[in-house]
């Protein structure tokens, strides 16, 4: 059997500078695996003892782990580990977050009806049992209202919520060339102009926000923000294109099924 028939899920997790919280991360998605499931980390040439504590998991062979010659940022960084990942269901993580019971499943499901899915997201530690970063299940299927949200920037789609079948994969990878943050949103902007886009409202995962989060938290300068908006159109244009291929490829899968 091939090995990619064996892995159900690949986690992918771009780990930086990580050492304080990882483990628990780990930890917390080792518990919900399967044994023929995968952890891959990506390393972006961490100085501190963030390999080694990666490392400590090396008698789990479901953890494995690669490493960075040099510092890519990371968005190359979960590339990479999407590329190296042998699952037929691919997972992304944060490296300082936590997952809560009961994620895995509950997105594999979600998974059957569309090829990505992403949750709500809440806090760790904040008190109200109301997620603080909400996605509602009735905006599915409103794919044109979700990218413009995107584009705006009001739909808080996140990349450490999401999850999405291998046949959708050649229309996520490569990210773009000029894509240099929220690889999140050129995920949400492929399931929307692909129309394979599900949310949970129910949260999958709880963030840990501190001062050396990877993602940026606060309000951003005018310049900053034109940038982006600009790197989100171009998204938006590689995504059309890439969903006119997927939709032809899935229709001559059709006709050579059909034939048979």
């Amino acid at each position: 059997m091939a090995e990619d028939q064996r892995t159900r899920a690949s986690v992918c997790m771009a780990t930086y500078q990580g050492a304080r919280f990882v483990r628990e991360q780990i930890e917390s998605i080792l518990d919900q695996l399967g044994i023929g499931d995968e952890i891959v980390v990506v390393d972006d040439a961490s100085t501190d003892e963030t390999v080694d504590v990666v490392r400590s998991f090396a008698s789990d062979g479901r953890v494995r782990l690669e490493r960075n010659a040099s510092n890519m940022g990371y968005v190359r960084t979960f590339e990479r580990a999407l590329s190296l990942a042998r699952g037929n269901y691919l997972f992304l993580a944060d490296q300082d977050d936590v997952w809560l019971p009961g994620r895995l499943e509950a997105m594999l499901n979600a998974l059957r009806d569309s090829a990505v899915t992403a949750t709500s997201v809440s806090v760790l530690g904040d008190p109200s049992p109301e997620p603080r970063f909400r996605l509602r299940r009735r905006d599915s299927t409103r794919y044109l209202a979700n990218i413009f949200a995107i584009m705006v920037g009001y739909r808080p789609y996140t990349g450490c919520a999401m999850a999405f079948r291998r046949d959708i994969l050649s229309s996520v990878l490569p990210i773009p060339a000029f894509v240099y943050e929220s690889h999140d949103l050129w995920l949400a902007l492929v399931a929307n102009t692909h129309r394979e886009n599900s949310h949970l409202e129910a949260p999958s995962v709880a963030r840990r926000l501190h001062g050396a989060n990877q993602t940026p938290l606060g309000w951003r300068g005018p310049v900053a923000i034109l940038r982006a908006r600009w790197m989100k159109m171009r998204c938006l244009v590689v995504a059309l294109r890439r969903a006119r291929c997927y939709r032809a490829a899935r229709v001559q899968s059709s006709l050579h099924v059909a034939d048979q």
